[in-house]
């Protein structure tokens, strides 16, 4: 195999989450649960992954997909900036993790729009 020269930052996808959750601030929002699309992006030095081979090595994102599911799956949050700032945190608690982006659609939240969404970023 030919020997070759790169950055091992990794990019980690998590795309198209959907789970449901109690969203937003009317009444029938309260009520009733709606769906919400999650997608997460993230980048950690995968250098050692790489060369181990080895998933101890290796960003779990299975864990982390795990612990998004348990806090979102069935919870209330009024606002849709506070639950994409609360899974930021959650994926930002791993210390590999050197950035993250966050992205959660509310599917049908305006009437005439496929969906609203709010995106947020961290990095170290």
């Amino acid at each position: 195999m030919t020997k070759v020269s790169c950055d091992h930052k990794a990019r980690v996808q998590i795309k198209d989450l959907l789970l449901r959750a109690y969203i937003g601030i009317k009444e029938e929002e309260i009520n009733n649960q709606q769906d919400v699309i999650i997608n997460v992006c993230l980048t950690y030095d995968a250098t050692e992954a790489i060369n181990r081979n080895e998933i101890t090595a290796a960003l779990n994102y299975r864990t982390i997909t795990k612990q998004i599911i348990g806090h979102v799956d069935g919870n209330r949050f009024a606002l849709l900036e506070r639950l994409t700032h609360e899974v930021l945190s959650i994926v930002m608690e791993h210390g590999a993790v050197q950035w993250a982006q966050v992205e959660i659609d509310k599917p049908h939240a305006l009437r005439y729009a496929e969906s609203v969404s709010v995106c947020l970023e961290a990095h170290r």
